[in-house]
């Protein structure tokens, strides 16, 4: 089996979002994801990256893997290099369970858990495709409009999103109501009154559904380690799940020191990319838990790599999801053959809303859980209307 062509589609009214297709002389296509700087990865994938690809075995991963995240430039970094080679190795692997006709996770060993646990991310439906839903949240204008604008109504009515996911099945959720006080200070300044306000969704939380849901707070990597450190000794009281990317967690020893003094759990980070960072922290004892995304980090090959790594030093994997349907599915794969993986990350507004007009299958989510997918490969493909949509640009590389 050989690679014919490369094939990429990026969408102007979700401009942050890009599929590969790549074909093979078999028929067999394989399907991968990046996410941010679209137009710019598509470039880096069909000027150097398909030239290193066509006419190549395409089960030969570990190969290409390392001929793409380990060149002369870009390497070591989450930047236009690393995420192109991260959706063509998801979309390799998704070609291997192809033509093996079984389950990725079936080719990462099988699988260590029969579902797995799922928490949901409290954005909005649009938040992260354009930035306006944020921007509204931070003035202070937005409103509920509609049945998930959970991003929404964590500042509004968190208690009722709290019983709402509690209904639902889901064992957590994440929010972040101090966001808008670090946009508008650049992190260096938070007040009393700002720091009250902030607590205030965790406290209606607690009093709505008492332990009954975890919560976690993310931090976004707005605040310098002084601000952190003030939110996170005050979120103690409401039990934390974890404080997720408090700072910039390019500060190794900066995030060992927040670790040590705040007394809650750090988990880190969807930003970074390939093991040799986690590697760093890890052994500086800075992370409680650790988040990956497979369109960032280096895709499913180098993402396994540092769940092994994770294992190694007793730390859970929490893979990340706010970005696309197809890392999504990839995700879930990692973390059902995963020993060590606990939950997977969700955007309940995002399953229920555009990620279905993308793809042909999301993953099964029954009472807070996800179920294994059971097609062969990642189990999905996008879908055939996408190709119709006057939006869609698309570019091809071919032998």
């Amino acid at each position: 089996m050989r690679i014919t062509r490369i094939e990429t589609t990026r969408l102007t009214q979700l401009p942050n979002l890009l599929w590969v297709e790549i074909h093979t002389d078999s028929g067999l296509i394989g399907l991968g994801e990046t996410f941010r700087g679209a137009e710019a990865v598509e470039a880096q994938i069909h000027s150097l990256c398909a030239p290193l690809l066509l006419g190549r075995d395409p089960l030969q991963i570990e190969a290409h893997s390392r001929a793409l995240l380990r060149g002369y430039l870009g390497f070591n970094g989450s930047g236009v290099e690393t995420r192109a080679a991260s959706a063509l190795d998801i979309a390799l692997w998704d070609l291997f369970g192809q033509a093996m006709g079984v389950p990725i996770h079936q080719l990462l060993g099988g699988q260590v858990h029969e579902r797995m646990r799922a928490y949901n991310t409290c954005a909005s439906p649009n938040f992260n495709t354009g930035g306006e839903q944020r921007r509204l949240i931070a003035k202070g204008e937005a409103r509920v409009a509609g049945r998930y604008d959970d991003q929404v109504a964590a500042v509004e009515n968190p208690g009722e999103l709290a019983q709402s996911l509690v209904d639902e099945g889901f064992a957590a959720m994440k929010i972040w109501p101090f966001d808008a006080f670090a946009l508008a200070s650049g992190g260096q300044y938070l007040s009393s009154t700002d720091l009250r306000q902030g607590l205030e969704p965790f406290a209606r939380i607690r009093e709505a559904v008492g332990d009954g849901i975890e919560v976690m707070c993310e931090f976004h990597s707005l605040w310098n380690p002084t601000c952190a450190l003030q939110i996170a000794r005050a979120l103690k009281e409401y039990n934390i799940f974890w404080a997720e990317d408090p700072i910039k967690m390019d500060h190794v020893q900066g995030l060992a020191d927040f670790r040590r003094l705040a007394g809650i759990p750090v988990c880190g980070s969807e930003t970074l990319a390939m093991r040799g960072a986690f590697r760093d922290l890890l052994a500086a004892d800075a992370l409680d838990y650790v988040m990956v995304d497979l369109s960032w980090c280096g895709g499913l090959s180098e993402a396994r790599k540092i769940a092994t790594l994770a294992e190694a030093y007793q730390k859970p994997i929490a893979p990340h999801d706010c970005t696309g349907p197809v890392v999504l599915m990839a995700s879930l794969h990692l973390g059902l053959a995963s020993a060590n993986a606990i939950f997977q990350e969700v955007v309940r507004a995002y399953l229920a809303g555009f990620y279905r007009e993308l793809v042909t299958e999301l993953p099964v989510l029954e009472q807070g859980w996800l179920l294994p997918p059971t097609a062969p490969g990642l189990g999905t493909a996008l879908h055939p209307a996408l190709r119709q949509r006057p939006d869609r640009i698309g570019r091809v590389s071919a032998r």
